[in-house]
């Protein structure tokens, strides 16, 4: 059993492969966090708990004369609330006599085989061959009758932890839950701790920021009714040390697709406390006598070995834990077309046939037919809702057009929006009750669209028929699950006033019905997840989607950047990646690299392209699928950082039994009788023989490693390397 409770000390410790973490049933029953990091046996850690008199903090009644006892001092588990902890909170509750107060305590605990799941909210799972072990402690507090529910799996080796919260209501009327955070971590000193995070905007998502922690709140959060372009619900504690390859750093990672919130506060005694969950901004959830909140999961891992190692926890963990689509790994993902830059909206049957004709010379497997093919959708102006074919522009109807790509021996795919209406759409004049507007005032629009009402439940139910009736008409092969706005104008016309509080949640709760009854009921199709981009690419997804569109930005050095904060913690398997016609100057080849870090595919018109263009693409195409095992399968490493000055970034993959490796270089900055680059491997075995690219070169994984390969100087702006390493 990877969880040990120790009768006599009171102690709980959570033992991985390579990580403890521990806690303690403590003074008056308060439950205090002791101890995350390398492996320690099972000790009682609460000598290092030190306590003293701290003055204008506050003293639990119960504990009588003991002054020394302060919960502002104390390292919690989940921080209390108006009990004389000024610190951030875990939990805010308005109880029915009105009091703001929470005073949980521990009143009884359990430990089983197996991974808890949530009813409500996505949650990793144990594979069939995969132990896992849940503690589950509840936290009473007797005189509201409020219980909190600690949950914690382990997965000892996979060397990860997951926790969830519950909140039940065993009173005998109603409370109000203003704010839950599904983590809380108390270090015992955090000055020389970092925190890093992946901020960014529409078409520059996920860059990465690292700042020091100071003596305030420092917070990290969307507001926006999606995990957004400008955070991601990801953050990294490290030590100030902490390099690629070295150092102490703890990931928290939220599967939750809506608002959410992180925050880390150094405090008055140098104590760090990281807390994360949902945002607590408009969220006022009412639990009835009887009834239960969840609150999502977030996924700590720790790791001695610097952001590779834990990249390389989460990137293991997220592709065998999260996601049950056959397409993680049982089947190889096709070489896909997309027609939207292709066509944008102005297209028809004839178009589209054109361009896979085209694309087949590319060694291109799918078409993807996107944006414009429904309702009245000339622009992006009218037409959303009305998720019924045109058949001006696809006559005969969709399965005629399927069937004439299928006859290219190609597959076929298809773009939804199905969150969103237009205005001048037969959705919205049927049902304008169903968009989210406030009661007398205009609607916020963006891009003259509408967001639906997804926690009603005859919404969800009409997008579950309508887009299941389209994918159960033809051979769709796959679909591009997009979300093209922000939430503004947060209202319900189906929840009383009372109760608009808890509609950014039950949008979210509606969301993964609505999944759910599609995505799960269709195993047979890959699903890829887009919201303008990046804006969305968030773990409570990729239990749904095996991949994801990481930005609609397509310049190939901007990428690189894109590519390299999304590695942090999301693997390379659920990372969209195409080639476009952005970036002009930048050869094709390079574009075609910088694509094979993540799915690969081509958003352009493959019909305008000369044959010597098709050709290299067939070249680039072949090339993918050759190295499918290496890039989806393998360990990534980042060899250099593009967000610093030099004049190339490097990147690489390597099978887990380093047998084979992909190493990936672009030049991103000539410079005028510059010195000589060496770009310098990670992840081989030293005193193993490597061929490069299959030619006469032999070289071991030491030399690789410590002296490195050169880098061709005397080559055209933005040209790119491949090499190949096997071991011989």
């Amino acid at each position: 059993m990877s969880i040990i409770f120790n009768e006599q000390a009171k102690t709980f410790t959570l033992q991985t492969a390579h990580t403890s973490y521990q806690m303690k049933i403590g003074n008056l029953d308060y439950l205090l966090h002791l101890y995350y990091g390398p492996s320690i046996c099972d000790a009682d850690l609460n000598y290092q708990i030190m306590q003293y008199d701290r003055g204008f903090s506050g003293n639990p009644y119960e504990s009588r004369d003991a002054r020394t006892f302060s919960l502002d001092a104390q390292p919690q588990e989940f921080s209390t609330q108006q009990q004389g902890d000024f610190r951030t909170t875990s939990i805010e509750v308005v109880n029915a006599d009105g009091s703001y107060s929470f005073n949980g305590k521990v009143s009884r605990f359990t430990i089983r085989e197996g991974k808890y799941q949530l009813d409500t909210l996505p949650c990793t799972f144990a594979k069939e061959d995969e132990r896992a072990d849940t503690l589950e402690i509840v936290l009473t507090d007797q005189i509201s009758s409020v219980e909190v529910i600690l949950l914690y799996s382990v997965f000892e080796k996979a060397d990860m932890i997951t926790r969830a919260v519950k909140v039940v209501n065993k009173g005998t009327a109603s409370i109000q839950l203003k704010k839950i955070m599904s983590v809380c971590l108390d270090f015992l000193n955090g000055l020389d701790m970092d925190l890093v995070s992946l901020p960014g905007r529409y078409g520059q998502e996920r860059q990465v920021e690292r700042q020091k922690m100071t003596h305030h709140i420092h917070t990290i959060g969307s507001v926006r009714g999606s995990s957004s372009h400008q955070q991601n619900p990801f953050v990294v504690l490290c030590g100030r040390e902490a390099t690629e390859d070295y150092g102490k750093c703890y990931g928290f990672s939220l599967v939750y697709s809506g608002n959410f919130l992180a925050e880390a506060e150094l405090d008055q005694y140098d104590q760090l406390r990281l807390v994360m969950g949902i945002n607590p901004k408009q969220f006022v959830y009412e639990i009835k006598p009887g009834e239960q909140f969840e609150g999502p999961e977030v996924v700590m891992a720790f790791t001695e070995h610097g952001f590779t190692g834990l990249t390389h926890l989460y990137h293991d963990f997220y592709r065998t834990n999260l996601c049950r689509s056959k397409f993680v790994s049982e089947v190889q993902r096709p070489v896909l077309i997309n027609s939207w830059e292709a066509a944008f909206m102005d297209f028809d049957d004839v178009k589209l046939v054109e361009i896979a004709k085209a694309a087949k010379n590319m060694g291109v497997d799918m078409l993807v037919m996107d944006d414009g093919w429904f309702g009245k959708r000339d622009d992006d102006n009218s037409g959303l809702g009305d998720w019924v074919v045109n058949e001006e522009k696809i006559k005969g109807g969709l399965h005629k057009l399927v069937e004439q790509i299928n006859n290219l021996g190609m597959k076929f795919g298809i773009w939804f929006e199905p969150e969103m209406v237009s205005e001048d759409s037969d959705l919205y004049r049927a049902h304008p009750e169903w968009a989210m507007q406030i009661p007398g005032r205009h609607a916020v629009r963006s891009r003259n669209q509408m967001a639906l009402d997804m926690s009603r439940k005859e919404v969800q139910d009409y997008l579950i028929q309508s887009v299941n009736a389209i994918l159960d008409d033809a051979n769709i092969y796959y679909v591009k699950w997009d979300i093209n706005r922000s939430l503004a104008d947060i209202w319900s016309n189906v929840l009383s006033a009372d109760k608009q509080g808890e509609v950014y949640h039950r949008y979210i709760l509606g969301l993964y019905r609505v999944m759910n009854e599609i995505i799960l009921t269709h195993p047979d199709i890959l699903f890829e997840g887009c919201s303008g981009g990046g804006g969305r690419y968030d773990p409570g997804m990729l239990h749904y989607y095996p991949q994801y569109w990481v930005s609609d930005n397509n310049n190939p050095i901007d990428r690189l950047k894109l590519h390299y904060g999304t590695s942090f913690v999301y693997p390379i398997s659920t990372m969209g990646a195409h080639i476009s016609d952005s970036g002009r100057f930048v050869p094709l080849r390079t574009k075609a690299v910088v694509a094979m870090c993540g799915t690969f595919g081509y958003e352009l018109d493959a019909s305008k392209l000369s044959e010597e263009e098709q050709e290299i693409c067939r070249e680039q195409s072949d090339l993918f699928r050759k190295y499918y095992p290496i890039i989806f399968g393998g360990d990534y490493y980042r060899l250099s950082n593009p967000f610093e000055v030099g004049n190339m970034t490097a990147w690489q993959h390597v099978t887990k039994d380093k047998a084979e490796s992909l190493l990936s270089v672009v030049v991103t900055n000539l410079t005028c009788n510059g010195p000589q680059e060496y770009v310098k491997a990670k992840g081989l075995i030293p005193d193993a023989m490597y061929r490069i690219n299959n030619g006469e070169q032999v070289l071991s994984g030491a030399a690789l490693m410590y002296a490195g390969l050169p880098i061709d100087r005397e080559v055209p702006e933005y040209s790119s390397f491949q090499f190949y390493l096997k071991q011989i």
